[in-house]
């Protein structure tokens, strides 16, 4: 699945694969023990799971309507995995792994 909005190589930043960047961009220890979004990962999808009531807004907002859920998760492609969380990020929420 591809993000909708402003996210990945669309907007200037290097369009990236989920494999080795994702530690990168979520620090393994956040300032704030509270985190908007959960991201799992399970090998060749990730999990991504909004807690708070912005992060299932951005969903809303950002994620095509016909994005794959699991639950209460949005089922993600490893190769997209890591412009979205760049783009949560960017929108100033938080993100844990």
């Amino acid at each position: 699945m591809q993000p909708r909005g402003s996210l990945g190589s669309r907007n200037g930043m290097p369009a990236t694969t989920g494999r080795g960047k994702l530690k990168e961009l979520i620090p393994s220890r956040l300032p704030n023990p509270s985190a908007d979004f959960a991201v799992e990962n399970h090998g060749t999808i990730f999990l991504l799971r909004p807690i708070t009531p912005a992060a299932f807004e951005w969903v809303q907002e950002r994620l095509p309507e016909d994005r794959q859920e699991f639950g209460d998760a949005v089922v993600v492609e490893h190769r997209y995995i890591a412009d979205i969380v760049r783009g949560i990020l960017n929108d100033g929420l938080a993100v844990r792994p």
